[in-house]
């Protein structure tokens, strides 16, 4: 099973890239966390919001991998624990199927990125940079994982 992100936005600021590398290094051979990044739309070309995220839309749709289980981040989406996770990854690993979670640009995802997706999760009620987001996710995917194995790292 692999993880992917697939996240509108490049050039974050390395200490967001030396975030989600430290906990995507962790994670083991067999729940590898892949970065798929989506470059953004510019904003200065005078196209109108709903056509920056049309455009952005395509390329995140012509990047997802064939047969995963796409999982679209909104905050309209449904809050999931960090136990119910683990429990959603278990059944992935069994299953060995591919899940592919995917991060907007600055206006969100477009209305058809979210209607492909299987699922809407909502990471936090609050309005998140996206940047942080990566590092979020990252991190409770490793400490799903880590939860599964009995490691440490989670404490209950």
């Amino acid at each position: 099973m692999k993880l992917y992100i697939v996240a509108v936005g490049h050039k974050m600021p390395a200490w967001i890239t030396t975030g989600f590398n430290e906990y995507a290094k962790r994670m083991p051979r067999e729940a590898r966390i892949e970065l798929l990044e989506i470059k953004p739309e510019p904003r200065t070309t005078g196209k109108t919001t709903a056509q920056i995220m049309e455009a952005e839309a395509q390329r995140i749709l012509g990047a997802l991998p064939e047969n995963c289980l796409r999982i679209a981040l909104d905050e309209r989406g449904a809050s999931w624990t960090t136990r119910l996770v683990a429990d959603r990854m278990q059944d992935w690993m069994r299953g060995g199927q591919d899940v592919a979670f995917i991060i907007g640009g600055a206006d969100g995802l477009h209305e058809p990125v979210k209607k492909s997706a299987q699922q809407l999760l909502a990471l936090s009620a609050m309005t998140l940079p996206h940047g942080i987001v990566r590092v979020l996710l990252a991190e409770q995917l490793y400490r799903a994982h880590s939860l599964l194995h009995n490691h440490p790292y989670h404490r209950e």
